[in-house]
């Protein structure tokens, strides 16, 4: 069954509104009729599974079923600051990303990134980078999409990050495992949660001293080191499990 997103105003007198490009993506490109099933997710609690009645040039007017309240979505909101990687590396990480929970991903332009984006190119991008997400999201079963904002300088990230119940940053030269694991196990439902990564180069060493003034944790992710789309994907795999558990 595929499944769409729609406001909780598009909800309305027992039909769900689908307008704006799922319109011409039911009608045009999967070719859907009167009489088949889909599902509606209004991006905040609510699923509905609906039929569709009139398919319109401008609107389709899906007849609700059924419907319930979804527990898809993580407890906590988990934020990704992803340090611009290069070449398409980004889409990959948006991707997996949205998989794995995160409620809204801040590209960072840091000191190491190779990648420099000019405001026509950075429109371009978070709009290519927000579909990305739209289609994780619908592909993932999530009740919202994630929101991919525009890019920040470190500073602005820091900032932007100042009143989160918690903010990380793996670190190579963080203390060991057992002070990742005490600061880990004080994540609890409810909570906003900073992940920071750095690009291909790694974190400057006055943005980590930058970042521990802001008191963003360093955290170790281990011996090894992992690529900048490694790195965010573990960090939220492990926030999900203790998170879900």
């Amino acid at each position: 069954m595929y499944h769409f997103f729609v406001t909780p105003a598009q909800i309305v007198d027992g039909y769900a509104i689908i307008t704006g490009q799922d319109v011409n993506h039911i009608r045009n490109v999967l070719r859907m009729k009167q009489g088949e099933i889909v599902g509606i997710r209004d991006g905040i609690s609510r699923n509905y599974v609906c039929e569709l009645e009139t398919l319109e040039a401008e609107e389709i007017r899906a007849r609700i079923l059924s419907e319930e309240e979804d527990s898809s979505e993580l407890p906590a909101r988990l934020y990704l600051f992803q340090g611009l990687p290069k070449s398409d590396k980004m889409e990959l990480i948006i991707q997996k990303a949205v998989e794995l929970g995160v409620y809204q991903i801040i590209p960072v332009a840091t000191r190491r990134a190779v990648v420099k984006l000019d405001q026509k190119k950075e429109e371009a991008k978070v709009k290519r980078w927000n579909a990305i997400a739209e289609s994780a999201a619908k592909q993932s079963g999530r009740m919202l999409i994630p929101e991919v904002t525009g890019v920040m300088r470190f500073s602005e990230a820091c900032r932007y990050a100042a009143g989160f119940s918690m903010n990380l940053i793996p670190y190579e030269l963080a203390e060991g495992m057992a002070e990742t694991k005490a600061i880990l196990n004080q994540v609890q439902p409810g909570m906003q949660i900073g992940i920071f990564i750095g690009p291909e180069g790694g974190f400057d060493v006055e943005e980590v001293e930058e970042a521990i003034a802001a008191d963003i944790h360093p955290i170790t992710l281990g011996r090894r080191i992992l690529r900048t789309e490694t790195a965010g994907m573990t960090v939220l795999s492990i926030l999900m499990f203790q998170l879900e558990a």
